[in-house]
């Protein structure tokens, strides 16, 4: 997205809601996974490790729902979401969650960009 931003060709609210759009969906898909497929947890092929997930729920249960505006960092935003979808978060407060961290995380990015 950086590039790009640099690069000109493609607009900065383009940008912005490509990427925010993407990140959303990805996690959308881990909510999904922690709602209808944690019985697969531990397959090679699962995306969140049990040391991961446990560290989410503890996150989760110290602060509650707004967590999930921090579901844009490293290793411990993924397992986040997941999280979300096993305690069965309802949906849409998770979407409003995740969208408003992970478009916070864009905005700032593309303003820093010069």
């Amino acid at each position: 997205m950086v590039a790009a931003a640099l690069h000109g060709e493609t607009g900065r609210v383009a940008l912005f809601v490509a990427a925010t759009a993407g990140n959303v969906l990805g996690a959308v898909v881990n909510f999904v996974l922690g709602r209808f497929l944690i019985r697969f947890e531990g397959r090679r092929w699962f995306p969140i490790s049990p040391a991961a997930r446990q560290k989410a729920e503890t996150l989760f249960a110290s602060y509650g729902q707004p967590v999930l505006l921090l579901s844009w960092l490293p290793v411990v935003g993924d397992p986040l979401t997941l999280v979300a979808g096993l305690l069965r978060m309802p949906f849409a407060l998770f979407l409003v969650f995740v969208a408003i961290g992970k478009a916070a995380r864009y905005a700032i990015v593309l303003w820093l960009t010069p």
